[in-house]
């Protein structure tokens, strides 16, 4: 019995590099329209077509319906890595970037949905090289995985063990796995399409409304301005405010809402759960900029509520410094580095339910102090919860954060102060972009060591497959037969 299902995986890498290739062509046609070098673009699309065919020659006529999930994990662990190695072509060929650990890590960051640059000048920057940027983003928020989906029914795959391992769609669904690719496809068509027309119906032009889009509703954060949405109008930040908490619902939401099914959408506690602590930190940092930082109402309204959605979305976009705010406002923003939106959407770190099954755990331990003989079980969404997956959830958070403690004590040793060490960690593991110290809004990672960002690149990725997509990788049993 072989150990892993080598031509499947070829399979499915073959794919994905036929996803990256059309991406690369469509930078071709923004290339051509703004009169720009088109050859960068052809060239890598090129060298990706080129090894995607290699790898389907190979692959030969796989068993695609046998798909099993250590295939699962070996797949998707490698697609993420493959797909930044490919992604960094434009970068070099252009000459934006001429080290390729920055491009890996521009690209990682964008495909990861993170959002964190080590370009100090986007202004500068060609217009297919920016739409390349929030491109990847775009791709990484949740394109990649449903193309991928839609593409492999082709080769009558009837299971979603691929599908269920990323880490945006978590929750499953239970009819056919195309089918839901599809509607998740449409709904994410869906919210591009309405957030590009409304922000192209003010001061930004099309391009800068596409480009911002991508970031928005990948909660990824690359911009198209070195100042991020600071440049932007009121009514601009407004909505992106607003689409930046869309994206953090989950997609679950949006697909029982198409299907009418209200009652599921009623009782879904962690959607309550996320817009009662958006509204919660949200009004805090506007008191404390109202009140600490004088700032008139509407002022401190918009930029607390902005830059809180932001970080709790893992967008990362920003309207102001939050490093300038007053120390609670700091404070505030850092708790937020460790929380997440909704599990199913496109957004990163921790996520929500999690957090409220922490809470709900907290409770129960309460009530069996008063009442040491009652038989408690924890519910979430009207269902009690599985004894297993509950300890699992639990053992997730431990993991994360022990994996953030470990990571942080390596990148001290790197020569970064404390703070840029610590919120570096948190915002490449909860792929949130910007941090604190010289990774703040107003900076970049341009500065940073070569093996710091090659370091923090990897993070990214096990961020954004929740550890334990990558870890499994790693144990002596995944390899055993």
């Amino acid at each position: 019995m072989k150990i892993i299902n080598l031509p499947v995986i070829l399979r499915i890498q073959s794919n994905i590099l036929l996803i990256e290739t059309v991406s690369f062509l469509l930078c071709v046609i923004v290339a051509i329209i703004y009169n720009e070098p088109v050859l960068p673009f052809l060239f890598s699309a090129a060298v990706t077509i080129s090894v995607s065919v290699l790898f389907f020659k190979i692959s030969g006529n796989p068993e695609i319906n046998n798909i099993t999930l250590k295939d699962g994990y070996f797949s998707v662990g490698i697609s993420w890595i493959i797909f930044s190695l490919f992604g960094s072509l434009p970068f070099i060929l252009t000459g934006t970037l001429t080290n390729i650990i920055d491009a890996f890590f521009e690209t990682a960051s964008g495909v990861t949905t993170t959002g964190a640059s080590v370009i100090r000048n986007v202004e500068i920057l060609p217009k297919s090289i920016l739409f390349w940027r929030s491109l990847t983003h775009w791709i990484g928020g949740l394109g990649i995985i449903v193309l991928v989906i839609i593409i492999l029914p082709s080769f009558r795959v009837t299971n979603y063990t691929i599908f269920s391992m990323e880490s945006s769609l978590k929750e499953k669904f239970h009819p056919r796995t195309k089918a839901i690719g599809f509607r998740l496809l449409f709904i994410y068509l869906g919210l591009t399409i309405a957030e590009t027309i409304l922000l192209w119906l003010g001061e930004m032009d099309l391009f800068e409304s596409i480009c911002h889009t991508f970031g928005t509703v990948a909660t990824g954060g690359f911009s198209t301005r070195n100042a991020s949405i600071g440049s932007f109008s009121g009514y601009s930040q407004y909505v992106i405010m607003v689409f930046m908490f869309l994206a953090g619902i989950s997609f679950v939401v949006y697909y029982y809402l198409i299907k009418l099914n209200f009652r599921k959408v009623k009782n879904n506690e962690e959607l309550w759960f996320y817009l009662g602590t958006s509204v919660v930190f949200g009004a805090l940092a506007v008191s404390i900029l109202a009140a600490k930082a004088g700032m008139p109402f509407t002022t401190a309204f918009r930029e607390g509520f902005f830059q809180v959605i932001s970080i709790l979305t893992t967008t990362g976009y920003a309207t102001a410094d939050y490093l300038k705010w007053p120390s609670t406002g700091t404070i505030l923003i850092f708790l937020l580095f460790f929380t997440g939106a909704c599990t199913g959407s496109t957004t990163g770190n921790i996520k929500m339910a999690r957090h409220l099954l922490v809470i709900k755990n907290v409770r129960e331990i309460f009530k069996k102090v008063i009442h040491p003989n009652a038989v408690i079980s924890i519910k979430l969404n009207d269902r009690i919860l599985d004894w297993n997956l509950n300890i699992s959830i639990i053992s997730f958070i431990i993991l994360y954060l022990f994996v953030f403690i470990i990571s942080s004590v390596i990148l001290s040793f790197s020569g970064l102060d404390l703070m840029t060490s610590v919120s570096a960690v948190a915002s490449a593991l909860g792929n949130i972009g910007p941090g604190f110290g010289s990774i703040g809004p107003s900076y970049n990672y341009a500065d940073i060591e070569y093996h710091v960002k090659l370091f923090l690149s990897f993070l990214m990725i096990f961020g954004r497959l929740e550890l334990i997509t990558i870890i499994v990788l790693f144990t002596p049993t995944f390899w055993k037969r």
